[in-house]
């Protein structure tokens, strides 16, 4: 990606990451708890209009552990391929979260999210604070911010509406647009959108076909092998 990074710890890595701890430990003094996890093979790692793959194939698996109270807390992994100097090969999330309904058609999820890459040559980790408001299950909006925003010293500012549409027991659609408002980048962000179609396979798996699109200033700012229109294959699964 055209996307310049440090090589030294940003000044908010260690706040946020010890507020991630402190999280963690509540939810596992927060009484009974569940435990749940996914996975998935996709033909392309895209992530708000990029690709984290390079068009590659990758491998994803989660697991998250929730209290009654709402809290809980999330890891994630998947592998990545991004510019060769950098030698990401794999993505790991570390989140802690609340979710919970605010009303009888209303539900929020907050939580703050670390995503951290391994045996890297550069300080690719970064933290953001998200949360995602939703109506009826099928219609959200999610806002997303981070100081540090794609591992750069500068904040960014994601902001996604989406709907859910169930055709029949087996199919629905998922439509997605997204405006990534990054300081101190040309044209000051970028626009994507990404349209979905999820078949329910045999339970637990699901099979998902997805179409990508960002603008030319997702273009310019990470390359053109990187952003653009594409198009995504999965099967995933959770249990």
């Amino acid at each position: 990606m055209n996307i310049t990074h440090n090589t030294r710890r940003r000044p908010h890595q260690t706040l946020l990451l010890s507020l991630l701890l402190l999280g963690s430990a509540a939810i596992g003094n927060a009484g009974a708890q569940q435990l749940s996890g996914n996975a998935a093979l996709t033909s392309d790692y895209v992530w708000r209009g990029s690709t984290q793959s390079q068009g590659d194939a990758a491998i994803q698996a989660g697991f998250r552990i929730s209290a009654e109270s709402g809290l809980y807390a999330a890891v994630s992994g998947s592998s990545v391929e991004f510019a060769p100097q950098t030698h990401a090969s794999s993505e790991l999330d570390f989140i802690v979260g609340w979710t919970g309904k605010l009303a009888t058609d209303w539900a929020l999820d907050a939580n703050l999210l670390h995503y951290r890459y391994p045996a890297t040559t550069v300080d690719l980790n970064w933290t953001e604070l998200n949360s995602t408001l939703t109506w009826k299950d099928n219609y959200w909006l999610s806002l997303a911010w981070s100081p540090e925003a794609l591992g750069t010293e500068h904040s960014g500012l994601y902001s996604q509406l989406a709907a859910r549409v169930p055709l029949n027991p087996a199919l629905r659609l998922e439509a997605m647009a997204g405006y990534y408002t990054l300081q101190q980048t040309p044209g000051g962000g970028y626009a994507h959108a990404q349209l979905s179609a999820i078949w329910k396979l045999a339970a637990p798996l699901e099979l998902r076909l997805s179409a990508h699109a960002s603008d030319n200033h997702a273009r310019a700012l990470f390359g053109e092998d990187y952003a653009g229109s594409r198009w995504e294959v999965a099967l995933q699964g959770a249990f």
